[in-house]
């Protein structure tokens, strides 16, 4: 008798030996574990909370009403839009494939970096967060160097698990989508239970702002980082889809729904934490509102309890974002796309998992904030530390966001010339709504690109320009006519099954 995940796990191979690869990493991820990987990314507990007072002191209450659920409906917009295009190419080079296939090599190689840089900064992001918050729990001085080493041995940590196996970060993932929801349903039901609250209609009405010299209007938008940093990372599913079984509806479905438990999820407890408030002035001027919040509420014992949730939930966040940047390296690597990528390609033969990959990418979100410190040290008067951990998340906003538009561009583009007719879609496809949407996603995706390098935020612009020139410059003088797109591997049937052979003795 047929076993049915095996024949699954048959016609998904089959799928990918259509592009011209053979089935390396291990497919064991069934469609929850699909979506736990970006669930776990997009972390309402690790965004939310980071950035919550970057939210608060741009527009106030009215950030978390209003501006969550309206950055909200335009990201699910994006997720179906690449939601429809992992079903039609079910590769790990996910959006820099896409790219590649519809818009040519430059367009794929340059997705490809922008996408890269975007996940090493989140990286980054996620578990220097994390270790500002570990620091004190662990009794540590609360200074860059401690700092820096407790972010080093969560890099460490994460780049162990994932070189390990992907069943051990699967397992974990799965755990996380429990783990998020339970200290959510901790939060929420502490603060409704004990904690005195502000009238509902405070959160809709009440307008406040410690951004000087520009309207209110303007900088609650600036506060709109707060929540469409959070939702990133949702590519992962894509990422891993070669992990996936039933991948072509397995992955869309992991992209769009993550987005939607997270927003509703993150909502419900944005709510009850604001409503929390006694001081709007010293909760903004706090060195973390979100911790100063339930100490004045329910007094420093449950913060430090809400602390521990929350660090543990980032440690989650920061595992699944290395497991998407390294499947993300692995595929440019084959593609011969990146410097050693011969290296980069290889899958260990014990773990099958892309060891190279993963440790080049915990080692990349490591230097990301030496950089940073270094910079600080060389011009302490020009450059203030505080505003170069919102700058890091603009960057990786920035980045993720135009390396999801490109291939929608491209898509549109397809469309409109005829070279993108109804049997490209795979299985989850938006029918007549396709082009709408990828319409809509794009004009968000422009708005925000624009929106998050004005002031207040220009050294995010000065940052990704920095970064994007530096790319154009390796372009033109290192890759331009060398990089073809995505390589198959093989020619033939039987070369890619003697591929997969060669993994299983």
């Amino acid at each position: 008798m047929t076993n049915p995940g095996q024949g699954e796990t048959e016609r998904d191979k089959a799928v990918l030996h259509e592009f011209g690869y053979a089935q390396q990493l291990l497919r064991e991820m069934g469609g929850f574990s699909n979506f736990a990987i970006s669930f776990s990314i997009i972390s309402v507990l690790t965004g939310a909370v980071t950035l919550y007072g970057v939210g608060l002191n741009a527009g106030g209450p009215v950030v978390m009403s209003i501006g969550w659920p309206l950055v909200t409906l335009f990201v699910l917009f994006v997720a179906a839009a690449m939601g429809e295009l992992a079903s039609a190419m079910p590769t790990s080079g996910a959006l820099y494939h896409w790219a590649s296939l519809l818009g040519g090599p430059t367009w794929g190689w340059m997705t490809a970096w922008l996408n890269l840089l975007g996940l090493i900064a989140a990286i980054a992001g996620i578990n220097y967060g994390c270790a500002q918050f570990m620091t004190p729990l662990l009794g540590l001085k609360e200074t860059p160097q401690n700092f820096m080493v407790v972010f080093g041995f969560l890099l460490l940590s994460h780049a162990i698990l994932n070189h390990i196996g992907i069943r051990t970060v699967a397992r974990l993932n799965d755990f996380s989508v429990i783990y998020h929801i339970a200290g959510v349903a901790v939060v929420v039901l502490a603060l409704a239970v004990f904690a005195p609250k502000q009238p509902v209609s405070w959160l809709f009405t009440k307008t406040f702002t410690t951004v000087k010299d520009q309207p209110y209007w303007f900088a609650f938008l600036g506060g709109l980082l707060q929540a469409q940093w959070t939702y990133t990372g949702y590519d992962a599913s894509a990422h891993t889809i070669e992990e996936t079984k039933n991948a072509r509806v397995s992955a869309p479905w992991g992209i769009y729904l993550s987005v939607v438990i997270s927003g509703v999820v993150g909502y419900v407890m944005l709510l009850f934490v604001t409503l929390a408030i006694k001081d709007l002035d010293a909760t903004a001027g706090s060195a973390n509102p979100f911790i100063y919040i339930f100490e004045q509420a329910l007094g420093e014992t449950f913060g430090r309890v809400v602390l521990w949730i929350v660090t543990l939930a980032m440690w989650f966040c920061g595992l699944s974002c290395v497991t998407s940047t390294s499947r993300m390296i692995f595929a440019f690597a084959r593609d011969k796309g990146m410097p050693l990528s011969h290296v980069l390609a290889e899958v260990s033969r014990k773990y099958r998992t892309p060891a190279a990959a993963v440790w080049l990418a915990a080692t990349l979100s490591f230097l990301l904030p030496c950089l940073i410190l270094l910079l600080v040290a060389l011009f302490p008067k020009k450059l203030d530390f505080s505003k170069l951990y919102p700058a890091v998340t603009g960057v990786s906003t920035i980045g993720l966001y135009l390396s999801y538009g490109i291939p929608l561009l491209l898509k549109v583009r397809a469309v409109r010339r005829g070279l993108w007719v109804a049997h490209h879609n795979g299985p989850w496809n938006l029918g007549r709504w396709s082009v709408p949407v990828n319409v809509i996603a794009l004009v968000w995706i422009a708005f925000i690109t624009v929106l998050f390098v004005l002031p207040p935020n220009h050294l995010t612009g000065c940052i990704f320009l920095g970064a994007l020139g530096s790319l154009a410059v390796f372009y033109w003088a290192r890759v331009r006519g060398r990089f073809k797109g995505p390589v198959p591997q093989a020619t033939s049937q039987s070369e890619l099954l003697r591929l997969e052979a060669e993994l299983e003795k």
